[in-house]
């Protein structure tokens, strides 16, 4: 047991022997300290430099880890109606989410710079009076590379979240890989994972809330369809985690809680390109779940199947992604139109 300096014991899986061919990755299970993003922050510091500790390069936190993922509530929202404490409840889930760029932002990039990782952070980032489920990228010389919006939010998640566009997958060629994110269940979307892939993805970071021992299946599926490395990161949650009722209410199922009812049990795990379970999955606590990754493996597994390559038919199929940003409002200005 590595115990960190907070309210929380941390177990830490780690598989020694890295050696400069590979890549040492760990995903976070652990959960936000939910509105309270300066307190979320901290803990996200603490967890940062504990793997930093392990020789980590590479570490990916949950789905809306800054900010937080409100489980169980419904914004008090019916069909046809909005109730007023649902509204007051939105207003607190705004004001805990991150402007992007912005002051938290930044704080991220200097943490992924103090402990030389590169970081992958599931946030919740609030653009104007929307906001969206987001994963940001740092480097690990503390440079801000970008973002992915989730395209596609789950049921009530739609009624709170903004949908992304195509402009914001990414895969950004670092020192250690081809790195990209999906966000839960967008995971399961065969044309999102295409598109991916087409863009070379090598370390294929799957943060999510779904602990459903059925995740582990598509996780699995996605490292042998891809030839890649898939890191999930989840949250593990306990009632005590959320404020108390009736601040929050897990609606439908508060009355069966107790304050160490577990609500989230997590399941993060690391998988090679071959499908093999590098570590996890986890469904004990929070914990710090570490492998070494030999891109190496990569290639073998592409010399099998390489699914945007030598196993794709593109006279028979093909996608065509539209990557630009979708705008609902355009100006053009004057000086612009005078010019031509």
């Amino acid at each position: 047991m590595a115990l960190i300096p907070s309210e929380a014991a941390i177990a830490a899986e780690v598989e020694m022997g890295a050696d400069s061919s590979t890549v040492r990755a760990t995903v976070v299970q652990a959960s936000t300290i939910f509105y309270d993003t300066p307190a979320t922050l901290d803990k996200a510091e603490r967890l940062l430099a504990e793997a930093a500790s392990y020789g980590s390069q590479l570490v990916v936190f949950p789905e809306a880890f800054v900010g937080g993922y409100p489980r169980g509530s419904n914004f008090g929202i019916i069909i046809g109606n909005r109730t007023e404490k649902g509204k007051e409840e939105f207003r607190k889930y705004h004001a805990s989410a991150i402007a992007v760029p912005g002051p938290e932002v930044d704080r991220l990039a200097a943490m992924a710079g103090k402990y030389k990782v590169h970081l992958v952070m599931g946030v919740i980032e609030r653009d104007g009076y929307t906001l969206y489920c987001t994963v940001l990228f740092f480097d690990s010389q503390g440079h801000y590379l970008g973002k992915h919006r989730k395209l596609m939010p789950t049921g009530l998640e739609r009624i709170i979240w903004g949908f992304g566009d195509g402009s914001t997958i990414p895969v950004f060629e670092t020192p250690i890989g081809k790195i990209g994110a999906a966000i839960c269940w967008e995971n399961r979307m065969p044309l999102l994972r295409t598109a991916m892939y087409a863009k070379g993805i090598e370390i294929y970071c799957a943060p999510t809330a779904d602990a459903r021992p059925v995740w582990q299946a598509s996780m699995t599926h996605i490292a042998l369809e891809g030839g890649c490395f898939v890191l999930s990161s989840n949250q593990f949650c306990r009632r005590k985690d959320y404020p108390p009722p009736p601040e929050y209410v897990f609606s439908g199922t508060e009355d069966d809680l107790a304050p160490d009812s577990v609500v989230c049990a997590g399941g993060s795990v690391i998988i090679s390109p071959s499908g093999t379970v590098l570590a996890g999955p986890n469904y004990e606590g929070e914990a710090l779940i570490t492998a070494d990754l030999d891109l190496g493996e990569i290639v073998n597994e592409k010399f099998t199947f390489d699914v945007v390559g030598h196993y794709s038919r593109p006279e028979v199929l093909s996608l065509n992604v539209r990557d630009h940003p979708t705008r609902p409002v355009t100006f053009t200005s004057a000086k612009t139109e005078d010019s031509k």
